[in-house]
């Protein structure tokens, strides 16, 4: 498992072709983070014409590591993966691998990022699915949301490892001390929800976790969980409906700004409202979503992600490895496991443990002087 350098300098790899503009917003936004932590490495995985053309200069601590294929957005990840073997995700993976780089950070396809890192850097101990987890915004600290994108078929005991996971990401990385874990569900009742939620309720309950049961789409934004666990699919559409909907409300306010006179003068008035609003919905600052599990710091960002984005990307990509985030989640894992089977152990020893046997009766005459 790679790790951060003694001087605690990361290393990131980051996929440069990735993504829907490739080049010429990941380059840029890469040398914008290293620029401002030059302590870090950047290692800029792609076509070497396209990243100089991108940046004919590069900082002392940015460095081109050469890959002469790509995976594009519209392509297969899987069938890409085995026939571009000197693909740009799959060399960063490698870095990962090998030591050489401590966290990977792709704008690229998001099926392709996953299966390159699964297959190059691996999972970690313990885990049967990585997840794929994202900082939502509210008030106040954002909240972490998985899975939204690896697993569209989760167990019960997937969305308690996913817990787990989430957890130390929150705890490691967005500074929550003994983050709170609800499952997203039907009701806020505990246990209400179909099966899977409610077993995964009684193992909740069982995890040591700081679990606080259920809450519903309508909650998200309050203050009541600071980790969402639930299946690909539901994640999936909740972050796209979210993002959806911001946009819908900003065109919203956009149009009535431009009713005319009145309309520019209230947004004269109101801009400075407005603009601090706009801050709360920018998801550009959440930089990407880790996919939690793997044996190193995995950031797939937006495809669309621009420079700014990118730098953000970066930042995450950095704190996950310098916190040593998939250490600790092996860690944790590796504990509750040991825990599990001692627990067991125990009821297994008490159900055969022999009964002993009730006193015989004495059936000797008394004589009526004590022994």
């Amino acid at each position: 498992m790679a790790t951060a350098t003694p001087s605690n300098t990361v290393r990131i790899a980051v996929d440069a072709m990735g993504g829907d503009h490739g080049p010429a917003e990941v380059v840029p936004g890469a040398i914008d983070y290293a620029l401002s932590h030059p302590a870090d490495r950047v290692l800029l995985v792609g076509r070497e014409a396209a990243i100089r053309a991108a940046a004919p200069s590069l900082p002392p601590n940015v460095e081109l590591v050469a890959a002469a294929d790509v995976i594009e957005m519209d392509e297969h990840p899987a069938l890409a993966l085995r026939e571009k073997k000197d693909a740009s995700i799959l060399v960063a993976c490698e870095l990962v691998r090998k030591g050489q780089a401590d966290a990977v950070v792709t704008a690229g396809h998001t099926g392709a990022g996953m299966a390159a890192a699964i297959l190059r850097i691996g999972r970690l101990p313990a885990v049967d699915r990585p997840a794929l987890a994202v900082q939502m915004v509210r008030k106040g600290t954002p909240f972490v949301l998985l899975d939204i994108g690896a697993n569209p078929d989760s167990s019960p005991e997937n969305l308690v490892q996913y817990a787990r996971m989430g957890s130390i990401f929150a705890e490691r990385v967005l500074g929550i001390a003994r983050p709170r874990v609800a499952l997203l569900s039907i009701g806020e009742e505990k246990g209400k929800g179909d099966l899977r939620i409610q077993r995964a309720t009684e193992l909740l309950d069982d995890s040591g976790l700081r679990f606080v049961g259920n809450v519903e789409g309508k909650d998200l934004t309050a203050d009541m969980a600071d980790v969402v666990v639930t299946d690909a699919v539901t994640g999936n559409v909740v972050i796209k409906f979210f993002e959806g909907l911001s946009t819908f409300i900003f065109d919203l306010f956009r149009t009535e700004f431009r009713r005319g006179l009145a309309g520019r003068l209230a947004y004269v008035l109101l801009r400075p409202g407005v603009n601090r609003i706009r801050d709360v919905f920018d998801y550009e600052r959440a930089g990407g979503s880790p996919l939690l599990g793997v044996k190193g710091a995995v950031i797939i960002t937006h495809g669309r992600a621009r420079r700014r984005m990118i730098g953000f990307a970066l930042e995450v990509g950095a704190r996950t490895a310098r916190e040593r985030v998939p250490e600790r989640i092996a860690q944790a894992l590796q504990e509750a496991a040991a825990a599990a089977a001692t627990e067991a152990a125990t009821e297994a020893g008490t159900a055969a443990a022999p009964v002993p046997p009730a006193a015989a009766e004495d059936s000797s005459p008394s004589t009526g002087v004590p022994a």
